[in-house]
């Protein structure tokens, strides 16, 4: 690690100051208020550039605020997707008119944006999307479908993956439009997830969907580009989702194991106690890490060292994230399953991070194959 790669004082107040925050929410949180007064501190935005409303840093900042909401128990899964995922790539590549129409709105958090990529036959394969577009005249017309998009109902508009037509190829290429809410023929079916969480899952269907050319979202020969510059926040964005919430159930843990007393002394002097979340603290620890290396890789603009790191943060953050659950659970015993203690609905949920946006399974085939030169089985 290098000196650059430690935080900053203005880093440090940061966290201390969303880590108040979140404590006076807590894990019985109202995700609109809580949305709202982030906003209010400038927090959603943090990464968005200064002329348009935002704070002017980085996915350093962002991924810092995500973690410590976690960490208190009240995670806002969507900033992963609205300032991370589409302001990025709004930013990034988005026509002038694109940048003023939907930053300053994603920066104070008056707008939100939903992302949807995710199709029912084509998996983490980018490359077998289904969902089409045509141009009809000036503009274009989508036809296709997406599950597993998160805050539809809540989202002004969606940016939406398809593939349009290359005339001079005859092949399709990875095109990223704004799709609104309200647009004729796009419509959300809500999915009836087990898993608790204020954030709604939905199934949408674009049916013939009308898009002016300006849905376009800049150059339509660089999609690919584009799609995976949203990706990478994602992915650093989703460790530290994973990360706070690990330290939150770790936390309870640790509080427990200093009071709850059995044979006259409190559980955690056991060492079948103390161990696994000591271990469990060190694996959060270096997942922290590499979240923070991966977002300062991605803010330095190496999209190539950013994407292989960001890919190991969100794997290593899974892997902490559901032990820390796990060994929280267990230690708490028969009030780990209790809506008391607030860590049984934490099983369902950090199994998240190890399938979504993309299974633990792929990225052990991108390392494998990036970082080891091994060869493709597919």
């Amino acid at each position: 690690m290098t000196p650059s790669e430690l935080e900053s004082p203005e880093d440090r107040a940061l966290r201390a100051a969303v880590a108040a925050l979140g404590r006076r929410h807590g894990r019985e949180y109202d995700r609109a208020a809580l949305w709202t007064e982030a906003a209010a501190l400038g927090w959603l935005g943090v990464s968005l550039p200064e002329e348009y409303g935002g704070g002017g840093g980085g996915l350093v900042q962002l991924s810092l605020v995500l973690e410590e909401l976690g960490a208190a128990g009240c995670p806002l899964l969507m900033m992963i997707v609205s300032p991370a995922i589409c302001g990025t790539v709004i930013a990034r590549f988005g026509t002038a008119e694109q940048r003023a129409a939907w930053l300053p709105g994603l920066a104070d958090g008056s707008r939100t944006m939903a992302f949807g990529i995710t199709e029912p036959d084509a998996g983490s394969n980018v490359h077998r999307i289904t969902t089409t577009a045509r141009r009809d005249g000036d503009g274009w017309i989508l036809t296709g479908r997406k599950v597993f998009v998160s805050g539809v109902d809540i989202a002004d508009a969606t940016l939406i993956a398809g593939r349009a037509e290359d005339a001079r190829a005859g092949r399709l290429k990875p095109c990223l439009f704004i799709v609104p809410r309200d647009a004729d023929g796009f419509t959300r079916t809500r999915i009836d997830m087990e898993l608790r969480a204020q954030e709604k899952q939905f199934e949408l269907t674009l049916d013939e969907v009308r898009l002016p050319s300006a849905a376009l979202v800049g150059d339509e020969d660089a999609g690919l580009l584009q799609l995976f510059a949203g990706l990478n926040p994602e992915r650093v964005m989703t460790a530290a989702f994973a990360v706070g919430m690990g330290r939150y159930a770790l936390g309870r843990a640790v509080a427990y194991a200093k009071e709850r007393q059995v044979w006259r002394t409190p559980i955690g002097a056991h060492q079948a106690i103390a161990h696994p979340l000591a271990r469990s603290h060190i694996e959060l620890e270096l997942a922290r890490l590499m979240t923070r290396r991966a977002a300062l890789l991605h803010d330095a603009g190496d999209d190539t060292a950013a994407g292989e790191a960001a890919n190991m943060a969100k794997y290593a953050a899974a892997e902490a994230c559901a032990d820390a659950v796990d060994r929280a659970v267990h230690t708490l015993g028969g009030n780990g399953l209790t809506r008391e203690y607030g860590l049984a609905p934490l099983l369902a949920a950090s199994r998240v991070a190890r399938i979504a946006p993309i299974s633990r399974e792929m990225i052990l085939n991108y390392v494998s194959h990036r970082s080891l030169g091994l060869p493709k089985s597919y």
